[in-house]
């Protein structure tokens, strides 16, 4: 049994976290497989959408306690240098979920929580069910947050209430999450995978060049000037003008019919 599962399918690439006795929790052998998977979606022209999810009853809680719990008696002969490396190379999984040129969305249908509530906050869209529980968890394993969870958390929601979720750790339901702002909606249960499909496929279906430019443009916009912002804004804007895509766009909305994109 695969700990990581990739199914590719109408343009959507599921990455789904097939570890469902430890809640998907991430060991330490996982999170290169997670890179090796993100890095190769990321330049495959048939993926339009990148969506990351957990075998039920969970999405993701983290890093494995266990393994931590055997670092802590110095199982681990790593120096504090070489082991911030190591700890380094795996949070590029954030950093590609976050920057790569497609959009991604979190499929959060359980608990989400530790590194596995940063990897859904490093990606573009969330979707969770209403009874999913959320928590940063760190505070509770003495830890101090890992996977850009604190960068995501406080450009979302503001930094007083990320330190207040960071600080204490207390959990919140899907529903909760969206009232903050945490995830873009929160669902019944029996509706949560109709939405997350058609979310997929639309995004799947969509201008990908177009989307890609709007993506770039949100990530500058997390901390550059408006100026930079607008020129970054002009110079994509003008080449999504120029693809295949916006001339189909603008002829379908003419002749008053549905366009049919092709990333190009």
């Amino acid at each position: 049994m695969a700990l990581l599962e990739l199914e590719q399918a109408e343009g959507v690439a599921t990455v789904r976290i097939n570890r469902p006795e430890a809640r998907n929790a991430m060991s330490r052998d996982m999170w290169p497989v997670l890179h090796e998977f993100l890095d190769r979606l990321q330049n495959d022209d048939s993926v339009g959408c990148v969506m990351l999810t957990g075998t039920d009853p969970a999405f993701c809680a983290g890093g494995d306690v266990n393994a931590m719990v055997e670092r802590a008696k110095g199982q681990l002969n790593m120096s504090v240098e070489e082991e911030t490396k190591l700890l380094r190379s795996y949070m590029e999984c954030a950093r590609l979920l976050h920057e790569m040129p497609k959009p991604t969305l979190a499929a959060i249908n359980g608990a989400c929580a530790g590194a596995g509530f940063a990897l859904a906050l490093s990606c573009d869209l969330r979707i969770a069910k209403r009874a999913a529980k959320f928590t940063t968890a760190f505070a509770r394993i003495a830890g101090s947050g890992d996977f850009g969870g604190s960068y995501f958390l406080s450009k979302m929601i503001g930094t007083a209430k990320a330190r207040e979720l960071y600080y204490f750790a207390d959990g919140f339901s899907g529903e909760q999450a969206a009232s903050m702002g945490v995830v873009n909606r929160a669902v019944d249960d029996e509706d949560f995978a109709p939405i997350v499909t058609d979310w997929a496929r639309r995004l799947a279906n969509g201008p990908t060049v177009a989307l890609a430019y709007m993506k770039e443009n949100m990530n500058l916009a997390e901390g550059c000037s408006l100026s930079d912002a607008l020129d970054q804004e002009a110079a994509n804007m003008v080449r999504a003008f120029r693809t295949e895509d916006h001339k189909e766009a603008a002829n379908a909305f003419v002749e008053k019919r549905r366009p049919e994109f092709k990333g190009k």
